[in-house]
This record gives C-alpha cells, sequence and structure tokens, in this order.
C-alpha cells in the first residue's frame, strides 16, 4: 500500500490562512498528486481535489459529517447541530425538510421579491452619487429572503441584521476581532430567531403558510420530536445567510461584465446566454474554497489506505479550476457551458453530489435564480458608470471579494 503524498510542514494552518482558496491546488501542483496529507488545526488531514476526489468524498457509505467541520467554522458559520453535520437519517430527514421549500414557484417567489426590491431602489441610485453593489444588494437580499422566509423583520433592523449575516460569513477564517464579531454575530441571531420560532409555535407569531419559518417550526425529526428551538433557529439561519452570502455572486457578475463588456449585448438577447454566463460566474471566482468530512471506516482507495476518523477535505475551487475539467481554468468563458449537460462532481461550486440525499447545497436553484435576476437587471434595467477603484479578487483572502464592493455612479433607467 503506498504512503499518501505529504505536505512537508509539521502544521499547515497559518499557511492555509495565509494562502487561502490556492492552498491545496498549489501543494497538488508542487507535489504532482490530487491527493496528499497535511495537519491542520494540530490534526493530520488528507485534502483532495479533481473529479475523482469528489466521487470519493461524496461517498455517504465511506465518510460522514458529523464533527468534520473545525468548531470554529461550527459555531460561527453553519451552527452548532445544523444539517451540514449530519449523517445517515437525520440528515435525510433534515434535507428533505429544505428541498421541500425548494420548488420552482418558491425559488421564482423569492426572486421575484430580490427584483421587486432592487427595480424600487433604482430612482434612490438615481439621485445618489455613489452607490456600492455589494452594500446595496446585501439589504435587498436581506429584506427579501426574510419576506420570503416568513420571518418578521422590522425596517430599523435590517442593517443590522445584515452586519451579522456578513459577520458569520467572514469569522471562519479569520482571527482575532473578525472572528470574535463573528461568534456575537452567531449568539445574538440564533437568540433572536429561537424566541421567532417558540412564538410561532405558540401561535404568538402566525407563520405564513408554506414559509420557510412555518416549515421549520413545525418540524419533526425521526423520531417524532419537534426540533429544539435553538436548532430550529440554526436552521433558519442555515437559509438565510446562504442567501444574502449571493452578494458575493452579485458583485463577482457585475465585474465579469465590467471586464468582458461583450456578453452584456449576449445576455441581454438570450436567456440561455444568461445560464451560461450565471455559471461560469460560479465556476470562476471564488465562494467557499473546501467542504470537510470524516472517514466513517477504513478503506483504500487508488492504492492509498484512509483510516477511520480521519478529517478529509474537498478543494472546491481547485476542482473546478481543474485543468483536466476545465480547459484554460483561468479564462473567463461562459461559453463553455452553452452545451453542457451537468455534472455533479466537475461542477462544485456549492458542493457536489445528490441534492436531495447527499450534501450538496439545498438552495443552489435559489443562488442562480437571484444571480439571474441580477444580470438581468444590470444589463437591462440600469446604465451606469465604473469609476476607478480597487477590483483585485485577493484569493488570499477567505472570503475574498473585491475591496470596493463594486462602485457605481451615473445610476440611471434605461426605460
Amino acid at each position: 500500500m503506498a504512503t499518501i503524498p505529504a505536505d512537508p510542514s509539521p502544521e499547515s494552518s497559518l499557511a492555509f490562512l495565509r494562502e487561502g482558496y490556492r492552498f491545496i491546488g498549489d501543494r497538488c501542483e508542487r507535489i504532482g498528486s490530487d491527493v496528499f496529507q497535511t495537519r491542520l488545526l494540530l490534526e493530520r488531514t488528507i485534502c483532495l481535489r479533481g473529479r475523482p476526489g469528489a466521487v470519493l468524498f461524496y461517498d455517504t457509505d465511506r465518510f460522514e459529517r458529523h464533527g468534520a467541520t473545525p468548531r470554529r467554522g461550527q459555531r460561527t458559520l453553519v451552527g452548532v447541530g445544523g444539517v451540514q453535520g449530519l449523517d445517515g437519517p437525520a440528515h435525510r430527514n433534515r434535507k428533505a425538510m429544505f428541498m421541500s421549500l425548494m420548488t420552482p414557484s418558491a425559488v421564482r417567489h423569492l426572486g421575484q421579491l430580490f427584483d421587486d426590491e432592487w427595480r424600487a431602489r433604482i430612482p434612490v441610485w438615481e439621485r445618489t452619487r455613489r452607490v456600492v453593489l455589494r452594500d446595496e444588494v446585501a439589504r435587498m437580499l436581506t429584506r427579501a429572503v426574510h419576506a420570503w422566509a416568513g420571518v418578521p423583520l422590522a425596517p430599523s433592523a435590517v442593517d443590522r441584521r445584515t452586519a451579522d449575516l456578513h459577520a458569520m460569513i467572514a469569522a471562519p477564517a479569520a482571527l482575532g476581532p473578525r472572528h470574535w464579531r463573528g461568534l456575537a454575530a452567531r449568539r445574538r441571531a440564533e437568540r433572536w430567531l429561537a424566541d421567532v420560532v417558540e412564538r410561532t409555535r405558540t401561535g404568538a407569531l402566525p407563520a405564513p403558510p408554506g414559509s420557510a419559518l412555518a416549515a421549520v417550526a413545525a418540524h419533526r425529526d425521526p423520531h417524532g420530536r419537534l426540533l429544539p428551538r435553538r436548532i430550529a433557529a440554526v436552521e433558519l439561519l442555515n437559509l438565510l445567510r446562504p442567501t444574502v452570502a449571493v452578494d458575493r455572486y452579485v458583485v463577482f457578475a457585475a465585474l465579469a461584465l465590467h471586464e468582458n463588456p461583450q456578453w452584456r449585448q449576449r445576455v441581454r438577447a438570450s436567456e440561455e446566454a444568461t445560464e451560461c454566463f450565471v455559471q461560469e460566474v460560479r465556476r470562476f471566482y471564488p465562494f467557499f474554497p473546501v467542504v470537510a468530512a470524516r472517514v466513517r471506516r477504513d478503506f483504500d482507495w487508488q492504492g492509498y489506505h484512509f483510516p477511520r476518523g480521519r478529517r478529509v477535505l474537498l478543494d472546491l475551487y481547485g476542482t473546478n479550476h481543474h485543468p483536466d475539467l476545465w480547459p484554460e481554468p483561468d479564462r473567463f468563458r461562459p461559453d463553455r457551458f452553452a452545451n453542457w449537460r451537468g455534472d455533479r462532481y466537475a461542477f462544485v461550486a456549492q458542493g457536489g453530489g445528490e441534492h436531495l440525499a447527499g450534501h450538496r447545497c439545498a438552495g443552489e436553484w435559489i443562488t442562480i435564480e437571484l444571480m439571474k435576476r441580477a444580470v438581468t437587471i444590470l444589463t437591462e434595467a440600469i446604465r451606469y458608470d465604473v469609476p476607478p477603484q480597487n477590483l483585485r479578487v485577493n484569493l488570499r483572502r477567505i472570503p475574498t471579494l473585491p475591496p470596493s464592493g463594486f462602485v457605481l455612479t451615473g445610476v440611471r433607467r434605461t426605460g
């Protein structure tokens, strides 16, 4: 049995924080292997990238999610006890609840709420000298997803809730104050939403029929028990937080239109071109860097031994930029999706494998819908100028975004 190639560093946690999205991919290139082992957070860890690695990683007979996400990620980003850390019947039960909310009509409804929010802001933008797209989109998404989920949100609370959701997203890979802000934001949000769930269950706050709040408050585990109120709050946040995180993809879409202006007319003329453009934004730009699992039981793969309990990371960014899967991976080429028939293990922007039975993100269709709405507005509903600003995407920062947040000036309606 061959030994898995190893990163020679005795501990790589600081290197991961320093190198960001390219940490795994760069080492795969240097070692000459799409699988290697290293030590992260003082724990031996196997890193994978590429399609074969993704197929392996999403084999639930070989891997489990319980205890895989580092504690700092559970306590800030995904929440302790949430669906991401479940396995077997418990995961299937909880995931079915999420998937029940992802009907085409529900996804379109959220898209329409976002569209309405955006179009209502255009007159304000026309009177504003300088618009920071990320900030505006984040608030619009916060309002839209809370309305869609049936979670009451006072206008005066929008900025605070948006800031808390952003803090959770930024915290897992951060040190010091950024991480502490994420911890505090998570605690505030869970307390607030646990109270919302409790008032819904007692009838003091009726939830709209078919809403996410109604579904989560009434959901029962495989033993017929209601979710503990804190776990229900975690799962509501697992709908709210990822939706607001789409503000990053919207900024990347605006950046892609700015740097590839020939695509503006193409997406205006064709829904198919818009779909290709959105998918390439999701492939090309960095979002989640990795996902984690643990080896369920000892097994051998491609001549390597995977011991029980070993943490394994799948490189999402590296798989989406793997030269064996994506010709010219570092070029923005939406046409590559023109005849694409889908591959659950080669395109893993929000995880791989199956949506219903596996751990692929339940909100992937929401992401695509919101991005398509954003691209349509940016190309059809408004014109704007892009003044000089820092638009660099720093792959060493997780999560990353152009530092300017993408500034627009001279916004005007087209019709």
